[in-house]
């Protein structure tokens, strides 16, 4: 959803540096994958498409933080009377 992100942080030798993905626009979300060594962080849109993608590699990574936007229940929303 608009809003989702996820901040990476990353070992740069003698320094650390931090990245964000956020989701951009409305319907898209942010989805992360471990594989084969590499973290990969991209921005995906309702259909499924990539539109952009943060490649790290795993040994490098210090955190990985994933910041959803508090999304209201519909059991919390006010009732109309």
């Amino acid at each position: 959803m608009k809003g989702d992100r996820v901040e990476i942080v990353v070992d740069a030798g003698d320094t650390t540096r931090t990245y964000e993905v956020v989701a951009s626009r409305a319907g898209r979300r942010v989805e992360t994958a471990v594989r084969r060594g590499v973290v990969e962080v991209s921005e995906v849109t309702r259909s499924g498409s990539v539109v952009r993608t943060a490649r790290f590699m795993a040994t490098r990574v210090l955190a990985l933080v994933e910041q959803p936007v508090p999304r209201e229940d519909a059991s919390e929303r006010p009732r109309d009377a």
